[in-house]
C-alpha cells in the first residue's frame, strides 16, 4: 500500500495561446490506506485527474508520487496500480476464473499462486460459485465484481475506480457500494474513486475531493463537506435536495448569499413568510417547495407533520446555528 501525493498538478490540451486548461494547480495528499472519492459534474476534470495518476494521460505540470516514487515518467504497468473502469472490459470467451487470472498469467506468476489469489478474491466478492461461467451468463453486478476481482488479484499499492457503478441500476448500485466498502475494510488498499453521483461520494468516501471546472473546490470528510461547504458550488452540488441559496432574505447583509439546508428549516408561528408551490411525499418525509418573496426554497419535513398545502401561506424559521454565509461575488464561504 502507499500514499498518493498530488503537487501543483496542471493539465492542458494543446499548447501556447491555444492551450485549453482542464486541471488548475491541484494539490492533495491521500494517506496510505485511505479511500478518497473525486466527485463533480461532467467535464469537471475528475476522470482526467484519475487517468493522470494511472499514467493514461500525460501531466502538463506538477508532480505525482505513489509512495516514495515520483511516477510522472513511468508507464502505467510500472506504477503498481489496478484500475476498474465503467465498462467491465471482460474477455467474453474466457471464464470468470480466466478473466481474473489473465493479468497474473501474463506476468508469469506461478499457477498455484494464481489459484490462491483468484480463490481468495472470489471468496471476498462472493464469486466462488461463478468461476467457471462466461461473462454472458452473469448479471451486470456480477460482471462488475469480476472486474474488481481482476484488480484485487494484482495486489497493487493503489486501486483506481473510474465511475464503476454507472452502468448498474439503482438497486445494484446500492448493493455494490456496500461491497466496495466491505472490500476496502478487508484489504485496506489506498483507493481513488471517481463519480458524478454525490450519494456515492457521501456514502463511500473517507475524504472527498469536490471538483468544479478543473478546480478542487474542497477536500474533506463527507461531514465537513456537507456541514461546512467551502463555496456555493459545493453547497448546491452536495446534498439532495441541495442547500437553499438565498440572495434576498431577512437580515441578509449586502454582498452575501445565505445558505440553509432543507432539513434545517422548521415550521413556526412566526418567522419567514412563505407561499407553497408544491409538496412531494417521499415516504417518511415531505419536501415542501415554496417562495420567500422572489426566492424559491425547499423544506424537508417529517411526513408525520401536517404539511401546508399548495398555495397556502405559512411561516418557517431556520434552526439555530444552521445558517451559512457566502460571498456573493466569489461564492466562497465567509
Amino acid at each position: 500500500m502507499a500514499s498518493i501525493s498530488l503537487q501543483n498538478i496542471v493539465k492542458e490540451y494543446g499548447s501556447g495561446a491555444k492551450a485549453v486548461p482542464v486541471i488548475h494547480n491541484l494539490n492533495a495528499q491521500i494517506h496510505d490506506g485511505e479511500f478518497v472519492v473525486i466527485v463533480g459534474p461532467s467535464g469537471c476534470g475528475k476522470s482526467t485527474l484519475l487517468r493522470m495518476v494511472a499514467g493514461l494521460e500525460e501531466i502538463t505540470g506538477g508532480t505525482i508520487a505513489i509512495g516514495d516514487r515520483v511516477v510522472n515518467d513511468l508507464e502505467p504497468a510500472e506504477r503498481d496500480i489496478a484500475m476498474v473502469f465503467q465498462n467491465y472490459a471482460l474477455y467474453p470467451h474466457m471464464s470468470v476464473f480466466d478473466n481474473m487470472a489473465y493479468g497474473l498469467k501474463i506476468a508469469k506468476v506461478p499457477l498455484e499462486d494464481i489459484k490462491q489469489r483468484v480463490d481468495k478474491a472470489a471468496g471476498i466478492l462472493e464469486l466462488g460459485h461463478l468461476l467457471q461461467r462466461k461473462p454472458r451468463e452473469l448479471s451486470g453486478g456480477q460482471r462488475q465484481r469480476v472486474a474488481m476481482g481482476r484488480a484485487i488479484v494484482r495486489q497493487p499499492q493503489v486501486f483506481l475506480f473510474d465511475e464503476p457503478l454507472s452502468n448498474l441500476d439503482a438497486k445494484l448500485r446500492a448493493q455494490t457500494r456496500l461491497e466496495i466498502q466491505k472490500l476496502h475494510r478487508e484489504l485496506g488498499i489506498t483507493s481513488l474513486f471517481v463519480t458524478h453521483d454525490q450519494v456515492e461520494a457521501m456514502t463511500l468516501a473517507q475524504r472527498m475531493i469536490v471538483m468544479n471546472g478543473g478546480v478542487m473546490e474542497q477536500f474533506g470528510t463527507p461531514e465537513e463537506v456537507y456541514n461546512r461547504p467551502a463555496s456555493t458550488f459545493v453547497a448546491s452540488f452536495i446534498g439532495s435536495p441541495p442547500m437553499n441559496l438565498l440572495k434576498q432574505a431577512p437580515g441578509l447583509a449586502a454582498g452575501q448569499i445565505l445558505g440553509i439546508r432543507p432539513e434545517h428549516l422548521e415550521l413556526s408561528s412566526a418567522g419567514w413568510e412563505l407561499k407553497v408551490d408544491t409538496v412531494e411525499l417521499l415516504g417518511a418525509e415531505r419536501l415542501v417547495h415554496a417562495h420567500l418573496g422572489t426566492e424559491t426554497l425547499t423544506l424537508r419535513l417529517d411526513a408525520s407533520l401536517a404539511a401546508p398545502a399548495a398555495g397556502q401561506i405559512f411561516y418557517a424559521r431556520p434552526k439555530e446555528g444552521c445558517l451559512h454565509h457566502f460571498n456573493a461575488e466569489t461564492g466562497k464561504r465567509l
